[in-house]
């Protein structure tokens, strides 16, 4: 269950000989979050979650690759920024994609040329580390530079789950407001990298980016932040090179 929001339990099996991961996503009524049952399902979920997310990580780092969740809620332009990455040059980049239902965003990559797999996760409104397991079996990992996990849109959620990458990036969009880190601070904490997105749109809203920097840095001193814009291209040579710089250490 999602320690969070209270959303479907995604059960996995996992045989230890075949090493075949299976997952089912369940409607549950939501339980009583104190409860100490509920509470010892979540731990035991979230323990197996996160031996599952070493072990991807393991295979990143074995095949030199950076590994990196994007995270934000719908419509912050996660996608627009992955193909404005490919358009670049520079980097050899696969994508794992993450949606409730449909292939639209794996189809937007394959477009670009890099490889895409789409892990419709039906009821559960975030990747897990299995579902990312899963995912890395139909990617071509060997010569790519960076893979990408494009999570679910969601603000909440996916930020307690890890996946096995290496850094955890947010994007907020300048639509969605400034007041974002504050109201959602648990995703904002999470964040390696904050990109404040879609900022050719700074001039038709009331958004104040020295406000939502400030905000977030109360909640995450360390965080690395770039102002983007993946339609004029603003920030994108920035964003390449932090991600080279990234991709050097590992």
């Amino acid at each position: 269950m999602c320690k969070d929001c209270g959303c479907s339990i995604t059960p996995h099996t996992h045989d230890s000989e075949t090493h075949v991961h299976e997952h089912t996503h369940n409607e549950h009524a939501n339980p009583q979050l104190n409860d100490a049952k509920t509470i010892a399902v979540i731990t035991k979920i979230l323990d197996v979650n996160d031996k599952q997310a070493e072990h991807n990580r393991e295979h990143f780092t074995s095949h030199g690759v950076l590994a990196i969740n994007l995270m934000s809620s719908p419509g912050s332009g996660k996608t627009a920024l992955l193909e404005a990455t490919i358009d670049h040059g520079g980097l050899k980049l696969g994508v794992i994609e993450g949606d409730l239902e449909t292939n639209q965003d794996a189809d937007r990559i394959l477009a670009k040329g890099a490889p895409a797999y789409q892990i419709s996760t039906g009821q559960a409104c975030h990747l897990d580390a299995h579902m990312v397991h899963e995912g890395l079996h139909h990617m071509p990992i060997e010569g790519l530079d960076v893979v990408f996990v494009e999570n679910v849109g969601n603000l909440v959620c996916p930020a307690s789950y890890d996946v096995g990458t290496h850094l955890n990036v947010v994007l907020l969009s300048v639509p969605e407001g400034d007041d974002k880190p504050a109201k959602y601070p648990v995703m904002f904490r999470a964040a390696d990298v904050l990109l404040i997105t879609k900022c050719d749109l700074l001039p038709y809203f009331d958004f104040n980016i020295e406000k939502a920097i400030q905000e977030t840095r109360k909640l995450n001193p360390k965080v690395d932040i770039i102002q983007i814009d993946s339609k004029s291209g603003k920030g994108i040579e920035q964003w390449v090179a932090y991600l080279r710089m990234k991709k050097s250490l590992r």
